[in-house]
């Protein structure tokens, strides 16, 4: 690696970490105010394109910085929304990339982000779901789905565990599909080594430039679901088949 360029990774990696903090703190601060709105929920849309719009411009400052290279195979055509997207994890990254692409699109979301005052706001605002709701989180989920919002979900949990292929895959984007009788579609994500991945956080610097890759996969129509249980057996058999072992 060249010496100018071997400088200008390592600080374009951690001020894209910056631009991300503060970007998101500017749109936390102007969704705090919008939160004691009796009627929040008509301001829904504009948070969701939004955090988009700002997802969308840090993925631009990460490939004209080259610090991470990403790639988008089956992604030339429009996403429709109503459709429960299920995708592997492997890395922090790929969730901003994703929601960067897909069309008014929620997640779920761990419960402790709602403790950290540079996410929450905007998670709220935008209609995220909150993962520790049991049933009332299926309901709420599939309402949204039904309704026309895309849902972006990673049925692994957390993080792929270094060493596996897969996380072992919970059923809850099944019973969310099946009850907006929504359509599945796969994603398939891997990413470089040590981006941001399980065991290796943001700060520790991977070799860069890095790179990530989603594949749009299976869409499976929502006539075609079948038992939560088979369509998860069938998710986790998709993924252990065309994913390698070091994704």
């Amino acid at each position: 690696m060249k010496p100018l360029r071997a400088l200008w990774l390592p600080f374009a990696y951690y001020f894209s970490w910056v631009l991300f903090g503060l970007g998101g703190l500017a749109l936390n601060l102007a969704c705090v105010p919008l939160l004691l709105a009796p009627d929040r929920e008509r301001f829904g849309p504009h948070a969701r394109r939004a955090t988009r719009w700002m997802f969308a411009l840090w993925l631009r400052w990460m490939r004209a910085s080259d610090v991470v290279r990403v790639t988008w195979k089956g992604f030339d055509r429009p996403l429709p929304t109503g459709v429960v997207y299920v995708a592997s994890h492997p890395c922090l990254l790929d969730a901003p990339f994703l929601l960067s692409r897909l069309p008014d699109a929620v997640c779920i979301f761990k419960p402790a982000l709602l403790r950290n005052p540079f996410i929450a706001p905007s998670a709220l605002m935008s209609g995220y779901v909150s993962g520790d709701q049991g049933v009332d989180l299926i309901r709420d989920a599939a309402a949204r789905v039904a309704a026309g919002q895309s849902l972006l979900i990673f049925p692994e949990g957390t993080r792929t565990e270094v060493g596996v292929v897969l996380n072992s895959l919970k059923p809850g984007f099944a019973l969310i599909a099946q009850r907006a009788h929504a359509p599945v579609q796969i994603i398939r994500v891997r990413s470089g080594p040590g981006l941001a991945r399980k065991g290796n956080p943001w700060w520790r610097l991977p070799p860069l430039p890095g790179w990530v890759e989603f594949t749009l996969d299976e869409l499976i129509p929502a006539d075609q679901l079948g038992s939560p249980t088979a369509l998860t057996e069938h998710l986790a058999a998709h993924f252990h088949a065309t994913l390698p072992a070091d994704a």
